[in-house]
């Protein structure tokens, strides 16, 4: 029978079967009826597949190769919570997000029966602890964020909400957001899609993130109007100016809000045409060189009043940040903090290959901007945030350890609002009303309830930061170092972070080149007055030897 009927037409042929003799025995009622209809409307699925042309698997193998496409869509749901184990992170970790659900919903968080951690596993971190802990009163950390030409600096919570727009995300998402970022006294990064009336209705501090589309500061996406600027940035619920070069989920691509989510209110909150791709430029307009991204900071933070402005970058090709850390040092100008964004970053919708394999991590970003800025004896007038998969205490302390002075968490308050990793943020199918424009499902997100555990993830989260760093026998953040984090690199060796990654000393880019061999290999060729790479690199290039 295979040679006349192949085998992968069989069940097609079964349910065509079935429904003949459904038809057959209708009369006699009882199964019959229902095996009838049932196999009828997969004959005719059967039928719709042999005819269309689109999928091959689909003519090929009519009605089962349905149930292909059927595990392919339920795989992400089967492996995040039958298949995937606790700390699997991918890329969130069940334990890491139960953490987070838990302190959300002040629910208890402490684990039994011990650590299912390899402790003797390579990269296991931990920080030592102190015989004589330390006293301390009050979790609330701060920073004080402003440089010299800052009229207006900002303290600011060691743990904030980082840059996510309206547009990607939900009027009540960005609500329940910026309500919880004011009950907590942290700040909520707007993101790049500008200062909608949800970040301002709440009250809570704003930084406002300026990306290449210049998004409500723009007489059209990627051309900067002076005037609109002004008329947002100096409202007192704007704390801080931030103009983004690049994220760690796509960075050096640009930005797109997929026309479906670009509905009226965000086209008015943007400048943009309704129901068009809002496309951000992958590079500013305002300026082409260090040394302008630099004037255009000093501009900035004029016309704001004197407000703590900075930018926002995932570390590329390092000679570029060399040249910015130069044109700092030959003008004069300074921006009052730097934030650097891993390529861990990901609630951008971005293309596979970007996700995967663009950009600098947050670590290895955050060490070289730190260690630039010692170098250049400029690290006490300029502060540093860091984001990158920061969920826990101990990421926090790691991350500070490592030469931050905060924080941001972008995918960790989405689950303190109730996100469940369902992987369809770009689909605006969000299944919990975060990351859609669809108000039927938005609506269900409830502001109240949702910006109370905004507000309770971050209470909870740096209260544990205070037991940790008091265990320790420290009394602020600020005190860690890279000596405070060991991790194991084998069965048999321990080493610090400060062993592990080269620290540079004070002023020693002034009186020479680091050891480091970043530092050997672009420092000396990096330039004030251009991004452009190394004349040596250009040279071999040319000579098509790289």
């Amino acid at each position: 029978m295979s040679s006349l009927l192949p085998s992968r037409y069989w069940f097609f042929l079964l349910c065509l079967t079935l429904a003949i003799v459904g038809a057959i025995c209708w009369q006699r009622g009882g199964i019959w009826p229902w095996v009838c209809v049932s196999a009828s409307l997969l004959s005719l699925l059967g039928l719709w597949d042999l005819g269309q042309t689109r999928q091959t698997l689909r003519r090929n193998f009519p009605v089962i190769a349905h149930g292909r496409y059927l595990m392919e869509k339920v795989r992400p749901m089967l492996r995040q919570y039958v298949v995937e184990g606790d700390n699997d992170e991918v890329p969130f970790s069940h334990d890491q997000r139960s953490i987070i659900y838990q302190r959300a919903k002040q629910a208890q968080e402490t684990r039994p029966f011990g650590s299912e951690l390899a402790m003797y596993g390579d990269n296991y971190e931990w920080i030592n602890h102190s015989i004589l802990p330390a006293r301390i009163d009050s979790h609330d950390f701060r920073v004080g964020v402003g440089g010299p030409a800052c009229r207006k600096p900002y303290s600011a919570s060691v743990f904030n909400i980082s840059a996510m727009s309206f547009g990607s995300l939900s009027p009540n998402a960005v609500l329940a957001l910026n309500e919880g970022a004011r009950r907590g006294g942290f700040y909520h990064d707007t993101g790049e899609g500008s200062l909608s009336k949800y970040h301002r209705e709440p009250g809570g501090d704003v930084v406002w993130e300026l990306g290449s589309g210049y998004f409500g500061a723009c007489e059209r996406a990627g051309v900067f109007s002076a005037e609109r600027f002004v008329e947002r940035a100096q409202l007192d619920q704007v704390k801080m100016i931030e103009v983004k070069l690049s994220q760690g989920a796509k960075p050096g691509h640009g930005g797109i809000l997929p026309a479906a989510k670009v509905s009226r209110e965000i086209a008015e909150t943007r400048g943009v045409p309704e129901g068009e791709d809002c496309v951000s430029p992958s590079r500013h307009s305002e300026f082409d060189s260090p040394l302008g991204l630099l004037t255009f900071i000093a501009r900035l933070r004029e016309l704001s009043g004197g407000k703590p402005t900075g930018f926002k970058l995932a570390i590329g090709h390092p000679w570029e940040w060399f040249g910015i850390a130069k044109a700092m040092q030959e003008s004069g100008i300074r921006p009052d903090f730097i934030v650097v964004d891993g390529a861990e970053g990901g609630t951008g919708a971005a293309p596979m290959e970007f996700i995967n394999h663009v950009g600098v991590p947050m670590r290895e970003g955050l060490l070289l901007v730190h260690n630039t800025l010692v170098g250049l004896n400029l690290r006490e007038e300029i502060r540093i945030g860091a984001a990158g998969k920061i969920v826990s205490a101990f990421d926090i302390a790691r991350t500070l350890a490592l030469g931050a002075d905060w924080c941001n968490a972008a995918r960790g308050f989405m689950f303190a609002l109730g996100c469940i990793q369902s992987m369809s943020c770009h689909t605006d199918r969000c299944p919990t009303g975060i990351t859609t424009q669809d108000p039927k499902r938005w609506r269900a997100l409830h502001v109240p309830d949702k910006a109370e555990r905004v507000f309770r993830f971050h209470h909870n989260t740096l209260h544990a930061l205070k037991e940790m760093i008091a265990a320790a026998g420290l009394e602020h953040p600020g005190q860690l170092g890279p000596e405070h984090i060991l991790r194991r690199v084998s069965s048999t060796k321990i080493k610090s972070l400060a062993t592990l990654y080269p620290q540079v000393k004070p002023g020693e880019l002034l009186n020479g080149t680091p050891g480091h061999a970043v530092f050997q290999r672009f420092w000396a060729d990096a330039r004030a007055d251009s991004f452009a790479p190394p004349s040596t690199l250009g040279k071999l290039r040319e000579s098509k030897l790289v």
